[in-house]
């Protein structure tokens, strides 16, 4: 029976953790999930991975979309977002490949929307102190404060501005005009929530334990955390000057492109 919640999960080179990720989620016996990988054209194989789970265990449901190279994180959530859209999912969850999110941490996340009455549920690292393992104490710091110059400028209230581990309602995700969504990287998770708080849904923080990444390579860098910096004072000055940005849709879903 096909499930009411998505995870999407963004791929380039992630051949290390892939198919235990997969196993890992699709086993789980409290809610039964469905996936969609966006690969990026991992030359390490990744999607050739997945193909093969989706041809001998999981044909109903594991997905994939293949693109043609590095398009950014953005891109990669937006193209998911309309294939769980068009594919009548209720509930639409964001996760990386690499364990950093624990897959016993779905459950919280999607309950939040499914029973919780929040439309928009942010896996939160900083809701409860700071939870976050193995990671070096400069990029906790940057990470951490990063969210509070966040929440100073944008005037959310929401600890994690930046978090990655994410559950929607589809509603929040028809309202939006994902067309419109400007930023590709840290930026991009700030813009999705802070257009969500601007258009009056409510958004919960679900407290979590956000683990770095055992196997594979990180795909930070210090210009993800520039594009959110700078990308902050854009969006305060559109929702001051372009209102248009933040109006609910009333119209259909946008479509997928040709080769989405």
């Amino acid at each position: 029976m096909k499930s009411d919640s998505l995870i999407i999960i963004p791929t380039y080179n992630e051949k290390e953790n892939i198919s235990n990720i997969i196993h890992v989620v699709l086993g789980m016996e409290e809610h039964q999930f469905d996936i969609l990988v966006l690969d990026d054209n991992s030359p390490d194989g990744t999607g050739a991975i997945v193909d093969d789970l989706i041809k001998n265990e999981f044909p109903d449901r594991l997905h994939i979309i293949k693109r043609p190279g590095k398009m950014g994180l953005g891109t990669a959530y937006i193209t998911g977002f309309k294939w769980a859209l068009q594919h009548d999912y209720q509930y639409v969850i964001e996760m990386d490949a690499d364990f950093s999110h624990r897959p016993e941490d779905l459950i919280p996340l999607q309950q939040a929307c499914a029973q919780g009455g929040a439309d928009l549920a942010v896996g939160s690292r900083y809701i409860n102190g700071v939870n976050v393992v193995n990671w070096p104490m400069g990029r906790i710091l940057m990470s951490y404060f990063a969210s509070i110059y966040v929440r100073l400028i944008t005037g959310m209230k929401v600890h994690d501005t930046t978090a990655g581990f994410v559950c929607y309602r589809r509603e929040v995700l028809e309202s939006i005009d994902l067309d419109n969504i400007e930023f590709k990287g840290y930026a991009f998770q700030i813009e999705m929530k802070f257009t969500a708080y601007k258009m009056g849904f409510h958004i919960v923080e679900v407290p979590i334990i956000f683990v770095n990444r055992v196997l594979g390579t990180s795909k930070m860098s210090g210009g993800i955390f520039s594009e959110a910096m700078f990308g902050v004072i854009k969006l305060k000055w559109s929702s001051w000057f372009n209102k248009q940005k933040f109006a609910r849709k009333t119209s259909a879903p946008a479509q997928l492109t040709p080769g989405e």
